[in-house]
């Protein structure tokens, strides 16, 4: 990551002044080395992805109209609090960790 960095900040210091192709080569960099990271990532069948952990764990039934999705009970684990509005009837995602949240109606 850091090798990454010091690349992005050595080839940006020559974007002031310079025309619009230098930017997009720039970008194809990251993009290139972003993709081989997550090749290598996914080469590993017998693992699930994060999306297919998160996607096992059932909606999470809420009393009320808003959620607040934190990630996790401890918050060095968690991330930033999303205050989520249930509103629709499908499912709402926390733009974060993936959680889903329903309101839980008692009818």
């Amino acid at each position: 990551m850091a090798s990454l960095l010091k690349t992005l900040a050595k080839q940006s210091s020559g974007l002031v002044g310079s025309s619009a192709p230098t930017a997009t080569r720039n970008f194809s960099l990251v993009s290139s080395q972003i993709s081989q990271h997550t090749a290598k990532w996914m080469q590993d069948t017998t693992k699930k992805s994060p999306m297919e952990l998160i996607n096992e764990i059932p909606p999470i039934k809420v009393e009320g109209r808003i959620a607040a999705c934190e990630g996790d009970t401890n918050p060095a684990l968690g991330h930033p609090i999303e205050f989520i509005c249930l509103d629709l009837k499908e499912p709402a995602v926390c733009k974060y960790c993936g959680l889903r949240f329903v309101q839980d109606h008692h009818h």
